[in-house]
């Protein structure tokens, strides 16, 4: 992994190749803003030319702990500083939240935390667990982000399907009324409880969908096409990854009594997304796959539409 992860911590296995810290146990938010190393503050400063003429309508964002540069932003943005964010998600969760992971990408230009939420969810039989994931950019590149996002237990795979019903993710830019819009977020995620219980709904009609094997085979061969333009080792790769597929829907230890049917299939494509190791890794892999945790995995959410229209 490449040094896109500047600092985190988390409290199960060290994650991203060895960096971060291992902690026994997850940490209230003034113990997790130290441990993931987000214990510093931006600070604002003018812009000039080498000649020294001010540029107007633009600010630096700098780091105050070592004067990182962090991006140059219009002079209507509004920091957001590491410590508001997590009094938001304190506040937001109640006394005592408990932080599962938090760090900074990109010598500090992004950061963010997750926690657990409080509330554990028994849907077809087996546990999901909601957490809330925090993001937020110092560069000027994106928006505060929230999301909840429930996990499988028994597998850690994410299932943050997009669904039409009801919101799992919000966001605000920096140049509007930052504590006006955390109030919305808060308002939002209040209703966790919706979104799961339409998930549940979600997956008790999935669990409805019989998919005989032949159906899987053809669902598999859609979600991963071999196209005639490409190249013998292309085709070779594609091929594998449809393999892989297949051994994690009829193979996988923690589906063999859920039944052969569309939920099966969605939990196998969300363990493919979530566990597979890419045919290329790229340097940022690893901050891709956990930023999708928040914005959403277009191939899982391509197979829970797949099946909804079979």
């Amino acid at each position: 992994m490449a040094a896109d992860v500047e600092t985190m911590f988390s409290t199960r296995e060290k994650p991203w190749h060895g960096l971060g810290t291992i902690v026994a146990e997850a940490p209230d938010s003034r113990e997790a803003l130290i441990l993931a190393g987000l214990d510093w503050k931006v600070i604002q400063k003018k812009i000039y030319t080498g000649d020294r003429k001010l540029i107007h309508g633009y600010r630096a964002n700098v780091r105050d702990s070592d004067h990182q540069f962090l991006g140059v932003v219009s002079d209507r943005y509004r920091v957001v500083q590491n410590e508001d964010a997590f009094a938001f998600t304190d506040a937001l969760l109640g006394e005592g939240v408990r932080y599962e992971t938090a760090g900074s990408l990109q010598s500090g230009r992004r950061v963010w935390m997750l926690a657990k939420l409080p509330n554990e969810y028994i849907i077809l039989g087996e546990q999901i667990s909601p957490y809330l994931v925090f993001s937020n950019t110092h560069d000027g590149s994106g928006a505060i982000k929230v999301a909840m996002t429930p996990v499988r237990v028994v597998c850690s795979n994410t299932l943050n399907l997009a669904l039409h019903t009801t919101k799992r993710c919000w966001s605000a830019k920096h140049t509007t009324n930052i504590a006006g819009k955390l109030d919305k977020a808060r308002e939002t995620l209040l209703f966790a409880k919706t979104y799961m219980t339409a998930l549940g709904a979600e997956f008790e009609e999935l669990s409805r969908i019989q998919m005989p094997d032949r159906k899987v085979m053809e669902a598999v061969k859609e979600l991963l096409p071999m196209k005639d333009d490409m190249t013998i080792q292309q085709k070779k790769n594609v091929r594998n990854l449809q393999e892989d597929l297949k051994r994690r829907y009829f193979d996988a230890p923690d589906l063999q009594e859920v039944g052969r049917n569309a939920y099966r299939f969605v939990n196998a494509v969300s363990d493919f997304s979530t566990h597979n190791r890419p045919l290329r890794e790229t340097a940022n892999y690893k901050e891709n796959l956990f930023m999708r945790t928040m914005d959403g995995n277009a191939l899982i959410d391509k197979a829970y539409r797949m099946v909804k229209a079979a």
